[in-house]
């Protein structure tokens, strides 16, 4: 069928239409499908990646604050003020923006992004140079992350390179940089970096390496920590000087490439030796191990005082710490050269506290320890005190509520708990009434816990909490330090806070050793614990005295005297009952636990020794007195060219004169022997109001007379005594006269001796009872010469007045006297006299007698009775 056409003119459009070529049409429509194909693609791409970023961004950290602070470690510093620690996870110098000097940046930037202050967190013109540079000067010349994508990859990433690692990265970098600002971003990466060491920040390894801070370093110095976070070991300048030389060059050349030095300073830098500038090993050793036991202190006192973590809080922390004394201690435990060991397992724990304000200056917290905070035995430990709680407990309580003095008399006997088991002393032996200063003393176990049982075991308790010692029950065996279970016992740290307010009139501030905490901003807190008042003076005065005998002869605690030093302290022994030496087969005598703790003015010490394991005993007592030998050593040590004064007698005090052995306790009258005067103290208003009258004077002889017998040629010599009480009186007579002094006691008020013509005798009487003696009297006489006539004979013995004669007297049972005179007379003759008598003389002798002679020349004898 055959097409119609409406004219000629659009037949012809139309062949001219079907004449085209059709290849034009397809070509123009394949471009368009290409270019939309493109489009299309491009499109999907977009979305693709949008996509693919958004999967792999899904899981990418959120950019956390806490996470960008970085843990930095606590300085800790001595009494003085001086660094002698860190305490951290890691260890970092914090070092602000601001302090920060030039040179260290410039060598960073150069190093590590030297657009760093004009990218966004990504930098593609830093990316491609530093491939570029990787090419011209080798692996290593730059880094192709930005410093913003370091601090994100220290601070939320892992260090491994993944494609998904890499654009988390990228993402956290961007949004770093939209939350902080660029100084705030540059301190980051300054004090992340890792340089070695185990340490992290620039900060840091200027001190290691240089024992400089940021600001002292030298250009070459700078350079040479900024190239070190690229490969921290390997350009370690202790291990590898001549890599860490090399990559410093490297930095040099950078800092002088981007125009921060000149080419004169880059080349006067590279001829410094990076290890002749380095700390020498003798300059960078730093021995920690003295000071472990000390840090151990501090890390739970500020654990335990405040919220503050001190392994990443960066805090400044003052203590009281004496670094000679803590060096002592150090050596005092872990080297013979000072005390000798039984062997190595052999403990002991030390603590040294200033007395007045319970500032700890020392501690020894074990012997060949091997971990850092192992087990401390001065502050971690829980043993039974032994006597050294008898001042706590015991006596103490008992001045300070009962208002006992030191002379206060108890009798050591055999008692037992007010529940009816028996208890002894230590040696099992008694010895009767004694004050609670020998008891003490001698630590004798029964006065102790009579002490307490006339106290009561709540105000002994509340008086020991006060002091520091974790009572939470009391039992009458807490007298004597038997305290009961694995969880009740003392450190040696709690000891010597408890003695050291003893030491200090009654004032008792908590052992600490940490005083101040700075905070990174520079605000400063005060941690140091208040003094409070928790005795009265006079308790701690009369305890303090108590416990300076325990270290004079025969006292307990002798090994601890150190030669003119005040010290005042206790020593304490615990024992194993009777089942725990049966079943782990331990010999009687020794013992698990041997302390003594002790003070001066100045310092408190307490020290443990024993075993870890109680099972283990101490076996020989010179082993027990090892505590002893360790105060000893310690307090002469830290006393050394120090003024140490006396403990002072407060007023509240007064000295009273007891005579020994009254109980109850009576004053020494006036008339009492210095030997039976025992110097003591009272509470002022509680002493004894009794005078003793047990040496009081004796009423003196009264009227003495002595007369001459002319006719028996005696001396008669008389007194007179009051004694209303019948008391059995003798009297002492001393006889003084040229011739025959003597002396003699008696019970008579009456004397008849022989007088010799021509001598005046002087006779001294005193009345005596026992050990009493009165006041004396005396009176004397002298007897007239004999006539020339009359006296031709011998007036010694007995002789014939009319001739010769021989005459023989004995006096006293002992001497014999024989005379031989010629006399004038009508005749001549014999005489014999013999005399015979006692005198009762308790050591001396009398004046012989002399008989008469017989005038008629016969025989004759005569005796006397002294």
């Amino acid at each position: 069928m055959s097409e119609q056409y409406q004219s000629r003119e659009e037949r012809r459009k139309q062949l001219q239409s079907k004449g085209k070529p059709k290849a034009k049409k397809k070509s123009g429509g394949l471009f368009k499908k290409i270019f939309l194909s493109l489009v299309v693609l491009g499109i999907v791409g977009i979305l693709a990646g949008v996509g693919t970023f958004a999967y792999l961004v899904k899981d990418a950290p959120k950019l956390d604050p806490k996470l960008l602070k970085d843990p930095i470690p606590s300085k800790i510093l001595d009494k003085d003020g001086k660094e002698f620690a860190e305490v951290g996870a890691v260890n970092r110098e914090y070092v602000s923006y601001k302090d920060i000097p030039k040179v260290v940046e410039n060598a960073v930037l150069a190093t590590e992004d030297y657009r760093f202050y004009k990218h966004h967190g990504i930098d593609p013109i830093r990316l491609g140079g530093a491939i570029l540079a990787n090419f011209q000067r080798g692996f290593g010349a730059e880094g192709g992350s930005t410093i913003t994508q370091q601090v994100v990859k220290n601070a939320f990433l892992t260090q491994e390179k993944t494609l998904k690692r890499k654009v988390q990265e990228a993402w956290l970098s961007y949004q770093l940089e939209q939350k902080y600002t660029k100084h705030q971003i540059f301190e980051m990466y300054v004090n992340k970096v890792y340089v070695s060491e185990n340490s992290h920040g620039l900060a840091t390894a200027a001190k290691i390496y240089y024992g400089k801070t940021l600001d002292e370093l030298t250009l070459a110095e700078a350079a040479q920590i900024a190239g070190m976070p690229q490969s921290p070991n390997n350009y370690n300048p202790f291990d590898h000087p001549d890599l860490a030389e090399k990559r410093r060059n490297i930095v040099l050349t950078l800092m002088h490439d981007h125009g921060f030095i000149s080419k004169q300073e880059m080349e006067d830098a590279k001829k410094v030796s990076v290890a002749s500038t380095v700390l020498k090993e003798e300059e960078r050793q730093v021995d920690s191990k003295p000071f472990d036991s000390f840090v151990d202190a501090v890390i739970d006192e500020v654990k335990e005082t405040t919220d503050f973590d001190i392994f990443t809080d960066g805090l400044t922390i003052q203590t009281t710490l004496d670094k000679d004394a803590q060096t002592y201690v150090y050596t005092m435990l872990n080297t013979p050269d000072i005390i000798k060991y039984p062997d190595e397992e052999f403990q002991a724990g030390i603590t040294l506290i200033d007395t007045k304000t319970g500032e700890i200056r020392a501690i020894g917290g074990g012997r060949n320890q091997q971990v850092k905070r192992g087990f401390n035995y001065a502050i971690d430990t829980k043993r039974q005190p032994g006597s050294t709680i008898k001042p706590v407990l015991d006596y103490g309580p008992a001045i300070e509520y009962l208002n006992w003095g030191t002379y206060e008399m108890i009798e050591d006997k055999a008692i037992t708990y007010s529940s009816g088991k028996k208890f002894g002393n230590w040696d099992q032996k008694y010895m009767g009434p004694m004050t609670i200063r020998t008891a003490l003393q001698l630590s004798r176990n029964t006065p102790a816990v009579q002490a307490l049982q006339q106290v009561g075991l709540d105000k002994a308790k509340d008086f020991a909490v006060s002091l520091g010692i974790p009572l939470k029950e009391i039992y009458e065996s807490y007298a004597i330090g038997g305290f009961g279970g694995k969880t009740v016992g003392v450190s040696p740290l709690e000891m010597a806070g408890a003695y050291s307010a003893f030491g200090n009139n009654g004032i008792y501030t908590k052992p600490h050793a940490v005083t101040k905490i700075k905070l990174r901003d520079g605000s400063v807190i005060s941690t140091a614990p208040k003094p409070k008042v928790v005795m009265k003076d006079s308790t701690a005065f009369m305890i303090t005295d108590m416990m300076k005998s325990v270290l004079v002869s025969p006292g307990t605690g002798t090994r601890a005297k150190v030669p003119g030093l005040p010290i005042a302290g206790k020593t304490g022994t615990t024992n194993y009952t009777d089942d725990e030496m049966k079943q782990w087969n331990i010999k009687r005598g020794a013992v698990p636990d041997a302390w003594f703790t002790g003070y001066t003015t100045n310092y408190t010490a307490s020290v443990w020794t024993g075993y870890s394991d109680r099972k283990t005993p101490i076996t020989s007592v010179e082993d027990q007195r090892i505590a002893q030998l360790i105060f000893k050593n310690l307090m002469a040590y830290v006393s050394k060219d120090k003024n140490t004064p006396d403990f002072t007698m407060p007023n509240s005090v007064q000295k009273v004169r007891i005579e020994k052995g009254s109980m109850p306790p009576v004053l020494a009258s006036e008339f009492t022997p210095d030997s039976e005067v025992s110097i003591e103290y009272a509470v002022k208003g509680h002493a004894p109001k009794k005078v003793s009258e047990k040496y009081n004077k004796l009423e003196a002889p009264v009227n003495p007379t002595a007369k001459y017998d002319d006719v028996n040629k005696n001396i008669v010599l008389t007194w007179d005594y009051p004694n209303a009480n019948n008391a059995a009186i003798q009297f002492d007579i001393t006889i003084d006269n040229v011739s025959a002094p003597g002396h003699l006691v008696q019970t008579e008020n009456s004397l008849t001796i022989p007088a010799n013509p021509g001598e005046k005798y002087t006779f001294t009487i005193f009345a005596i009872n026992g050990d009493r003696k009165s006041d004396s009297v005396s009176t004397s006489i002298e007897i007239p010469k004999p006539d020339k006539e009359n006296d031709q004979g011998n007036q010694n013995g007995s002789g014939n007045e009319n001739g010769n004669g021989n005459g023989t007297g004995n006096e006293n049972g002992n001497g014999n006297g024989t005379g031989n005179g010629t006399g004038n007379g009508n005749g001549a003759g014999n005489g014999n006299g013999n005399g015979n008598g006692n005198s009762g003389d308790q050591g001396g002798t009398l004046p012989p007698v002399t008989p008469p002679g017989n005038p008629s020349g016969g025989q004759g004898s005569g005796s006397r009775e002294p």
